[in-house]
């Protein structure tokens, strides 16, 4: 089968990134001695340099890992909480009922950077310094943007020109958008990171990753940030002024956690995901519902393959809207939602016809709450081209999305990472730091008793899901998409294709794919499109017209606009990986 690249073999080491210059660097940590946790780590700072409308300093980043040494599989959870002071009743008092997609209201406890320290000190090998000397460079002497970034720029100067100043003084130097021609340099944040590599200081490599780790959390980086929050008063997607509630006694009291594995065994394979704070077990509900059918004797660019999957979706997703939340706070049924008893009742839904309706399952007597309405609210909506993580800014709609990492040690060690959010255009940047708040906090419910309900220091149910997967018990493969909504989607498809009908990962991260937009987003205005699906263009129109004759309000997109995957994974002593051509920018390395 042609493929756009070639796979890559080889028996050192391998990266996959969204970016060419965070695989490089990835890349470069490994032939200096690294493991795959220094490398990944490297790689993560360096895409918050290139790629900063995809992700940024405060933003999240959960992780799942396999350790060589101990044979155990673990996620690191950087999604960080919500404000103390964030309830209910306090954005009821401000008359808002749906929390807005930029400014500061929105913002949660930034849990990247803390992430990435814990993944060092505690698997990795290299000093914070030696990581994030990459990145510094990059942040000083400049990357060569990419004209998405340039795009995004343009689409909220104005913005940035009449309320967000302290943007404007990073992203419009000279008061224009940057050019192409020459690198981009983001000096204010070269200057956090140096000093954040400064005040780290310790007797023992941990204890200097500790200081680092106090230095944003309990120093200058939450005090500017505090400070900030507490004094300006930002213009949103609302129309309004507000000012946020993230205090840095908030990030002070906050730690990353590391915990298990969701995991569901499918077809000899074992898959995780992130728990039930992410939307990563759909993916599990999907599999366990398809276990029923005979995939791999569909046609994986036919009209059976793609609705049964869809169908699938549709269920998995309905329970997400309905069960799904920090675990910390409410009782996720995650055991019956992955049983066969379950499952084997969801799959009698999947009939040959479309379905319109949002059907989550029910458990014991309890008929979940999910939002009907949101359908109804589409029309505010016109997406920006291609489907990611939509953000709205006051000057109009602009798309943001999500990185991805993959590596591959010679030891066997294995990172799956999708770091998000901090997105340049999601809330001003803070002054003196050179980096602005995600966003996060737009994915709660301002509704009380529901499992994604706002609580103070609750974690959002965020979008963002690596995955990892066993193979015999083994582990065979790190992968994972940028996307929003659909990074379960594509990621399913392409296991499917995988286990199924053999692709090898280059093959199967170009083939054509497909997404859903049936449920309620997780962002803000949390619309619906009952029914809708878009085939990536090179299907056949014949795969089109029998999906429309059963049902689907279903479209073709452009030829290449579905699915923007990386995996690595490792067979028979060979590392193997690959990355998405999509966007010209995802790059795959190793030897």
């Amino acid at each position: 089968m042609f493929t756009t690249r070639p796979e890559i073999a080889g028996t050192f080491g391998v990266v996959a990134t969204t970016h060419w210059l965070a695989s490089g660097v990835g890349q470069a940590v490994l032939e200096r001695g690294g493991n795959a946790f220094d490398a990944a780590c490297a790689a993560a700072f360096t895409l918050q340099i290139a790629e900063p409308h995809l992700n940024g300093p405060g933003g999240d980043a959960p992780i799942i890992i396999h350790d060589a040494k101990t044979g155990k599989q673990s996620v690191v959870c950087g999604q960080g909480p919500s404000p103390a002071a964030a309830t209910l009743e306090a954005f009821s008092a401000m008359g808002v009922d749906l929390i807005p997609a930029t400014g500061v209201l929105p913002a949660v406890v930034p849990g990247a950077f803390g992430a990435w320290c814990k993944l060092l000190r505690d698997w990795g090998t290299w000093e914070l310094g030696d990581v994030l000397e990459y990145a510094i460079g990059y942040a000083q002497n400049g990357v060569p943007l990419v004209p998405r970034v340039a795009a995004t720029i343009e689409s909220v100067r104005p913005l940035f020109k009449e309320e967000w100043t302290s943007s404007a003084e990073i992203w419009l130097p000279g008061g224009n958008v940057p050019g192409l021609d020459k690198p981009f340099a983001n000096p204010t944040l070269a200057a956090t990171y140096r000093r954040v590599v400064t005040e780290a200081v310790g007797a023992t490599r941990e204890a200097r990753i500790d200081a680092a780790h106090r230095a944003w959390y309990q120093g200058f980086v939450a005090e500017a940030i505090g400070n900030f929050v507490a004094e300006t008063d930002v213009l949103d997607v609302s129309g309004r002024h507000h000012r946020g509630l993230l205090t840095a006694q908030d990030m002070a009291e906050w730690l990353p956690t590391v915990e298990a594995p969701l995991a569901y065994d499918y077809a000899g394979h074992t898959i995780l995901k992130c728990g039930p704070w992410s939307q990563g077990p759909v993916m599990l509900q999907q599999l366990a519902i398809l276990a029923g059918f005979d995939i791999g004797a569909m046609d994986p660019l036919g009209p059976d393959f793609v609705h049964t999957i869809i169908e699938s979706m549709k269920l998995a997703y309905a329970d997400r809207e309905a069960f799904y939340g920090d675990p910390n706070f409410s009782d996720i049924p995650m055991q019956h939602l992955l049983s066969p008893e379950y499952n084997a009742e969801r799959r009698k839904l999947i009939t040959g016809e479309a379905s319109f309706d949002l059907r989550p399952g029910v458990v014991g007597n309890h008929s979940p709450w999910v939002d009907r309405e949101a359908a109804s609210r589409a029309d505010m909506l016109t997406r920006a081209p291609g489907a990611g993580e939509p953000t709205v800014a006051r000057m109009g709609v602009i798309g943001a999305d999500t990185v991805h990492i993959d590596v591959i040690d010679k030891w066997g060690n294995m990172v799956s990472a999708t770091p998000s959010g901090g997105w340049l255009q999601s809330s001003p940047a803070i002054p003196g730091l050179g980096f602005c708040l995600g966003t996060r906090g737009q994915m709660f419910w301002l509704r009380p008793d529901l499992p994604n309900s706002l609580l103070p220091k609750k974690r959002p149910r965020t979008t963002l899901s690596p995955s990892m997967a066993l193979r015999d018990g083994k582990a065979w493969m790190a992968f994972g998409t940028p996307g929003g909504e659909q990074q379960d989607q594509w990621q399913t498809i392409f296991l499917l294709r995988r286990i199924h009908h053999k692709l090898g990962i280059q093959a199967a991260i170009d083939m054509p794919s497909f997404h859903t937009e049936h449920w309620p987003s997780s962002f803000w205005p949390r619309v619906a499109r009952p029914g809708k699906v878009v085939l990536e263009g090179r299907f056949a129109n014949s795969v089109l017209d029998e999906l429309v004759r059963r049902g689907h309000s279903a479209t073709k997109g452009d030829d290449w606009s579905e699915g923007r995957l990386s995996a690595a994974d490792t067979v028979d002593g060979f590392l193997h990986t690959g990355a998405n051509p999509r966007g010209m920018q995802g790059y795959a390395v190793g030897r």
